[in-house]
């Protein structure tokens, strides 16, 4: 009972010190003039991929890989079927030529980075796969070089000054700088005290179900720490911010595989252990169609049917992981 307790007092912990981090941030980032898919790439993704990144560093410091390896995978699913599928469910989500061109391959990438290290141990041929200090090393200069292009690419596509788009957005009240920090500081607090009670109450659930923690970082955990995600996705496609929207996804997969658990795996090297194939093969896979699905069908556009593709393949991955849990 008292795990359940945690885990739900952390969850709100999370999502609340999610929400202010993002927003003052956000706030922030803005008063510079930068776009809204910057924002989302940069600001809004790392500000509501900050649960899993508390997540698994705190399981990783904590022993618990299966934990921390399941949380981003299980979350990196979860952005690119689930949202993407039902911000698409909501208004078909337009493709910028730039964005499939230059950071959709680098979501393949990462997944199939981590499909890689998943399998060192018949690559290597050693008894079991480790994504070592040296993975988390090379995991995190790749994180470095997608920053270093992601803010080349903010200084070239700053809104211009007559652009009538930046003047109605400057009418908006804006968050005052030092509420905005405020909110960062708030954001942050809640985010570790809640990431120390979720890690508590999901080991404990996982141990009294007699499951694997990587069985609850593929599920629940990484569900409940995608929450932000999901909400910043939808309302950006309900405000007419596809590229917000998709921004904020494709930001947060390739922040959760490179720079969390790169992270992750240089405080403490991480055994795959349930982590398999599947896992693995299923994200690879999800990427893959999340970039075709930008690419051939309707060129550059996300369609509703396409959503509801998405939304069902991951219904039945997660069918058939309980499936395998009860048999």
């Amino acid at each position: 009972m008292l795990d359940i307790v945690y885990l739900i007092i952390g969850l709100a912990l999370i999502l609340f010190g999610a929400n202010w981090l993002t927003d003052g941030s956000a706030a922030i980032a803005r008063r510079f003039g930068i776009s809204d898919l910057i924002v989302g790439l940069t600001v809004v993704a790392f500000g509501t991929s900050a649960p899993e990144l508390v997540i698994s560093v705190m399981s990783a410091i904590n022993g618990s890989a299966g934990l921390a390896i399941g949380n981003v995978v299980g979350s990196n699913l979860f952005n690119i079927l689930v949202i993407i599928g039902v911000t698409a469910m909501i208004r078909p989500i337009a493709v910028d030529r730039s964005v499939m061109t230059n950071e959709l391959p680098l979501v393949l990438l990462s997944s199939l980075a981590l499909l890689a290290m998943g399998n060192s141990a018949t690559l290597d041929a050693t008894s079991s796969s480790v994504l070592t200090r040296v993975d988390g090393i090379m995991l995190l200069l790749f994180f470095a070089i997608f920053m270093r292009y992601t803010f080349a690419q903010a200084r070239s596509i700053r809104q211009p000054q007559d652009d009538p788009a930046a003047d109605a957005a400057a009418q908006k009240p804006q968050i005052p700088m030092a509420k905005a920090s405020l909110l960062v500081i708030a954001g942050l607090a809640g985010l570790i005290a809640g990431g120390d009670r979720f890690v508590a109450g999901a080991s404990g659930i996982a141990a009294a179900l007699g499951v694997s923690d990587a069985l609850i970082g593929l599920t629940i955990v990484a569900m409940g720490t995608s929450l932000p995600e999901l909400a910043a996705s939808i309302v950006a496609a309900i405000k007419g911010r596809p590229g917000l929207a998709i921004g904020n996804v494709i930001g947060s997969c390739i922040f959760n595989a490179f720079f969390i658990l790169g992270t992750a795996a240089v405080i403490r090297p991480l055994p795959f252990g349930s982590i398999g194939n599947v896992d693995l093969l299923a994200l690879c896979g999800a990427s893959l169609l999340f970039w075709i699905f930008a690419r051939i069908y309707r060129v550059r556009t996300i369609t509703r049917p396409e959503g509801i593709l998405m939304a069902a393949l991951y219904i039945a991955y997660t069918a058939w992981l309980i499936a395998m849990t009860i048999r």
